[in-house]
């Protein structure tokens, strides 16, 4: 089987790291301490701009700040490791697919990204970054399963016929749709993958 796995909230824990420096970037240019603890109540995945108030330019900017520390302190969702090593272990082939940006000034998001990976003990077969278009990316690469923690990007591959496991986060955390797989950690996603086996 080949399994798509989103990287950021799906197997490491960004949103924690992206919010901490949000706040300080905000801090530092309205002069107001910031701590955004309303983040389970933005249902959308530009929450940044919702959260902040921040136009295009002044999200790029904060990227262009703080990213590579963002990236650099995303920690590991709990048995991430463990399942997909025994995953890959079983013959599947494990495609890491994520929107994560690229370009960003002194940022290498790939070795960042390749580095927490291997740090972490996390094996793949296929590294792919930047990808906006995740059906495009799947069909081209006929992968069977999408584990992903975007209820938009799980009902559009739903909607073609690609089977979508969605991780819970608190902004999906109250959407109920039946023809999506909820999971709440990695071990649940073994046993949702064993059934889409059989």
């Amino acid at each position: 089987m080949k399994i798509g796995i989103d990287i950021d909230d799906t197997t490491l824990l960004m949103v924690k790291a992206m919010l901490k420096y949000a706040d300080k970037f905000e801090e530092e240019i309205s002069g107001i301490p910031t701590n955004r603890d309303g983040f389970g109540l933005i249902k959308n995945r530009y929450y940044l701009e919702f959260l902040y108030g921040w136009d295009s330019k002044i999200k790029f900017e904060f990227f262009d700040k703080y990213y590579k520390d963002v990236l650099e302190e995303c920690t590991m969702l709990p048995n991430a490791d463990k399942i997909i090593k025994k995953l890959k272990e079983e013959g599947n082939i494990i495609y890491f697919v994520t929107a994560r940006l690229m370009n960003i000034k002194n940022c290498n998001t790939e070795e960042i990204t390749k580095k927490s990976l291997q740090n972490f003990g996390i094996p793949y077969d296929s590294l792919n970054l930047h990808i906006n278009d995740k059906l495009k990316f799947f069909k081209e690469n006929q992968i069977d399963v999408c584990i992903e923690d975007s209820y938009e990007t799980c009902r559009e591959l739903t909607d073609n016929g690609i089977k979508s496991i969605l991780m819970t986060t608190e902004m999906n955390a109250d959407i109920n749709d039946a023809e999506i797989i909820r999971v709440n950690n990695w071990d649940e996603i073994y046993n949702e993958i064993g059934k889409l086996k059989k």
